[in-house]
């Protein structure tokens, strides 16, 4: 299981996953306890972990086949139903702030739970669950989250 390497305060947390079945369940963990509204930055370099991270916070909020979410890099938004309505959007292809603007993202504050991979290109003032993973040289994650 996933071993807690340093507390912060009590805003942020650091863990370390040593598998992603570890980074699957700290994040389902974590959507255990949302509420409908959150949103969450996923920050990490390619392959470090986003997608598997999400699929957890989908798991944590009840969705039943959590196979179906997948990092939305074409289509930008992809939307599952769980106990809460899920938006998953997915920055890595958009270079511009125009260009994310264009996608509308904020027409789903409040409506439901915000996933954003590749978090830290949106630059916005906003309540949000920051989530930055890296990679270690043994392949395991350093996770911190903030502001939960």
């Amino acid at each position: 299981m996933s071993k807690k390497f340093q507390k912060s305060n009590r805003n942020t947390e650091k863990l370390k996953s040593l598998s992603e079945r570890e980074t699957f369940l700290i994040a389902k963990r974590l959507a255990e306890s949302f509420e409908g509204k959150e949103v969450v930055f996923l920050i990490g370099e390619l392959g470090a972990g986003k997608t598997v991270f999400a699929k957890g916070i989908a798991s944590g909020l009840g969705l039943e086949d959590v196979h179906q979410v997948c990092s939305p890099s074409f289509t930008l938004v992809n939307i599952y139903q769980s106990k809460f309505t899920i938006f998953h959007i997915d920055l890595y292809r958009l270079a511009k702030e125009s260009e994310i603007e264009d996608i509308g993202w904020e027409e789903y504050l409040g409506q439901g739970v915000i996933i954003v991979e590749w978090g830290e290109k949106l630059h916005v003032d906003i309540e949000a669950i920051k989530v930055t993973i890296e990679v270690e040289d043994d392949d395991t994650r350093k996770i911190r989250i903030e502001g939960k």
